[in-house]
């Protein structure tokens, strides 16, 4: 009951908050140098915020903005410029974003109250102005002495222990694997689609078939369909083949990397379209997985005896080209690091390596590759090469991530002052209808003009 009523509390507070700044009239409500912000302007980004479904509070974005200002103001006496192609690139996938959840253009203008065109001169000014702010902070930074051992190790004498970054356990594997026969289960899969296509056309609802067959929980459950979407959210081949049809037309299958498709085409409006899909992944039976295992139990067996090394048997029957030529070691595709923590690996790979004892290697085990958004089915052995355990960060053997928390606290140093001085010399006024807010620096709160 307590619980009920601190939150109740909390929107009665929430929804005042919001009063306050409803049926005012557009006004400026900072000037930071030459640069004006207005109460529409954050109203535009409190509009935003909410369309990604973000806290929006007012005050922080109002902060926020004029720090920006602060960035964008010293970047122009640097001389600092923008990437045009990586703005318009942005803006692209900003629009496309806000039209997929507004469910089109006409959704879009009714929830922001201006017209597509107008809205996409505001975002590419933001854009320039948080890129030309992200531009200055680099400069910043660049412009602080480099980071020595020197300065580690000082920094390991002052700081409090309790302040030093954890390093979490971490394993070193490498593997073997052997794929079951995806041309026989693709071919499955397109007798399949082929026949559901038939039946579509013969008269029967498309809506219905998605239901029953599709592998799309998302669309299954709404009869396949996905929702007004910009074509840049899909994969190329899916959108090149639904931009191609015709509304009510059903697709030839196409293949993406998360399986196979048909599509029916509701309705188009520029680049952006709603459509039904079915989707039909590859799927293997137990014989692919026997095969499977016998093979690579066979390569565990010989590498147990001694008859062939783990690294030879990776290079010559390993049908994963990112190991093979590693002999097999696994390196994490987003760091290239051959170290993988806990929530890095696979659940069916820790699973095979958690109770290896260093050297050993697992029975043969189904797991998942790093293709498409799910992955494809592999099967495997694993080899547990090196154990690193959760530790206090050193100098000796975690120089790496104490030079970056080093650098990282330096940066934001330099920033920090950067943004104090500039508060305190450049020429800023708030308006007094932000005079209750918390802002982060305190600086802030001098600036706010006083009603005569």
């Amino acid at each position: 009951m307590k619980t009920a009523a601190v939150a109740a509390l909390l929107c009665l507070c929430a929804a005042a908050s919001a009063q306050k700044y409803q049926g005012i009239i557009d006004k400026s409500v900072a000037i930071v140098g030459n640069e004006m912000i207005t109460l529409s302007d954050i109203e535009a980004q409190v509009q935003a915020a909410r369309a990604q479904g973000m806290p929006a509070d007012r005050c922080q974005l109002l902060e926020n903005m004029m720090q920006s200002k602060l960035f964008v103001a010293q970047a122009r006496i640097d001389s600092l410029s923008v990437n045009q192609d990586q703005v318009s690139a942005q803006l692209e996938q900003y629009t496309a974003q806000y039209l997929t959840l507004a469910g089109g253009e006409d959704g879009i203008e009714q929830q922001f109250g201006k017209p597509l065109f107008k809205l996409r001169q505001e975002w590419r000014q933001q854009l320039e102005e948080q890129t030309l702010a992200q531009e200055e902070q680099r400069e910043i930074a660049k412009r602080m002495p480099t980071v020595t051992p020197y300065d580690v190790k000082q920094y390991l004498d002052t700081v409090d222990v309790a302040s030093l970054p954890v390093v979490p356990i971490k394993y070193q594997m490498s593997q073997i694997c052997v794929y079951p026969d995806r041309e026989a289960a693709a071919i499955a899969v397109k007798e399949r689609l082929l026949s559901i296509r038939e039946r579509i056309l013969a008269g029967e609802r498309f809506a219905t078939l998605a239901r029953l067959y599709s592998e799309d929980p998302g669309s299954a459950r709404k009869g396949g369909e996905l929702g007004m979407a910009s074509k840049s959210i899909f994969w190329p081949a899916f959108s090149d083949a639904a931009m191609a049809l015709k509304p009510g037309n059903i697709s030839q299958i196409v293949e993406t990397p998360d399986g196979f498709h048909i599509i029916e085409v509701l309705e188009k409006s520029g680049d952006m379209f709603n459509a039904r899909h079915i989707l039909i992944k590859p799927s293997y039976t137990l014989e692919d997985q026997e095969k499977a295992f016998k093979r690579l139990d066979s390569l565990r067996t010989a590498i147990i005896d001694s008859t062939i090394t783990f690294e030879l048997a990776a290079r010559f029957y390993s049908e994963d080209p990112a190991t093979r030529t590693n002999g097999g070691q696994m390196a994490d595709p987003n760091t290239g690091s051959s170290y993988f923590e806990i929530d890095q690996l696979k659940p069916q790979d820790y699973a095979a390596i958690q109770d290896l004892q260093l050297g050993g290697i697992s029975e043969p085990i189904e797991s998942l590759d790093n293709e498409g958004r799910d992955g494809n089915v592999v099967y495997k052995i694993v080899r547990l090469d090196k154990i690193v355990p959760a530790h206090v960060a050193t100098f000796e053997s975690d120089y790496t991530e104490l030079l970056g928390q080093v650098q990282n606290e330096k940066t934001v140093e330099a920033i920090d002052e950067f943004l104090d001085d500039k508060i305190k010399t450049s020429y800023i006024v708030i308006d007094p209808l932000f005079k209750d807010c918390e802002f982060s620096r305190k600086g802030w709160s001098a600036k706010i003009r006083k009603d005569s």
